[in-house]
């Protein structure tokens, strides 16, 4: 009798296979939160898988701030169109000139945080009943406490303590109107296991991602992209070094990493042996000790 034998990466895809059918069946109006990172694109690439040869009954959503990396945007547009997917996109700058945000001020100012309103007026815009993300629980402690279908309420927000019980791969979507679910595929795969998946399904990437020569400067321990976004304090002065960005969010919290990994194979080793976390070097989660899970209760990815 044959034994169905299936490694660490097929079982992951399985259960992520599962979860976006599962999705499709609870929540008719579902959308998948597209940055043009890493994770958004293998889960992107996985809903193509679960519902071949038909295409994925979700479109891309992208929150642009106004301050992502012009390469994100090119990656973004290509891979919709190459992939077969219709894209969606909000922009945190409509949203401050219709006077729903107030646009941050000195030093430190990001808009970042800003993009939760842009994104809860874009779910209740097109009445979205579940936002489909890449987070993992592996990436910061506010993340690990998500459950896989993880309910938010008419405001949008989330409460860790009054999330619902999941057991085995049972997922509870009941709602009551005005809310929504955030719904994670993603939830029990490693930054290790996202690139390992990338190189073996060939996934196209972000030129961020690989070691480049850019100019940079140090601002509280982060090496930030220069840019006409990020004003430079006193002190501050840019120079050119090797890097690459672990993640690809927005330029004025997003912090690269020296490194001379210009492959797959060398980022593979280069993550399998880092001492950092992947988030170490966004800037955002220093404002405070609980700052993901702050924005994450307001409605934030």
């Amino acid at each position: 009798m044959s034994q169905l034998h299936l490694d660490h990466l097929d079982a992951l895809e399985h259960e992520a296979v599962h979860i976006l059918r599962e999705a499709a069946v609870q929540f008719p109006r579902a959308a998948i939160l597209f940055s043009g990172g890493k994770d958004s694109l293998v889960l992107a690439a996985l809903a193509r898988k679960a519902f071949a040869p038909s295409r994925p009954p979700f479109a891309l959503l992208h929150v642009d701030t106004g301050h992502n990396f012009p390469e994100t945007l090119a990656f973004r547009d290509a891979f919709a169109r190459d992939f077969g997917f219709k894209l969606l996109v909000r922009r945190v700058q409509d949203t401050i000139d219709a006077g729903r945000a107030i646009e941050e001020t000195g030093p430190q100012a990001s808009r970042n945080a800003l993009q939760t309103i842009t994104l809860l007026d874009a779910i209740a815009e097109l009445q979205l009943d579940a936002a489909l993300g890449g987070g993992r629980r592996d990436e910061e402690k506010a993340r690990a406490k998500e459950r896989i279908f993880s309910h938010r309420d008419d405001f949008g927000q989330w409460d860790p303590k009054n999330q619902r019980p999941e057991l085995w791969n049972l997922y509870n979507g009941r709602k009551r109107p005005g809310e929504h679910f955030r719904v994670f595929p993603l939830s029990n795969w490693t930054e290790l296991d996202v690139w390992c998946y990338i190189q073996r399904e060939q996934l196209p990437l972000p030129s961020l991602y690989f070691a480049h020569e850019r100019e940079v400067f140090l601002r509280h321990g982060s090496l930030l992209a220069a840019s006409p976004v990020l004003p430079l304090l006193p002190g501050e002065t840019p120079r050119r070094e090797r890097v690459r960005f672990r993640t690809v969010g927005d330029m004025t919290c997003t912090g690269a990493v020296r490194s001379t990994a210009a492959t797959l194979d060398e980022i593979i080793a280069e993550v399998a042996a880092a001492r950092q976390t992947e988030r170490g070097t966004r800037h955002d989660d220093r404002r405070s000790e609980t700052a993901m899970e702050d924005r994450k209760r307001a409605g934030y990815f």
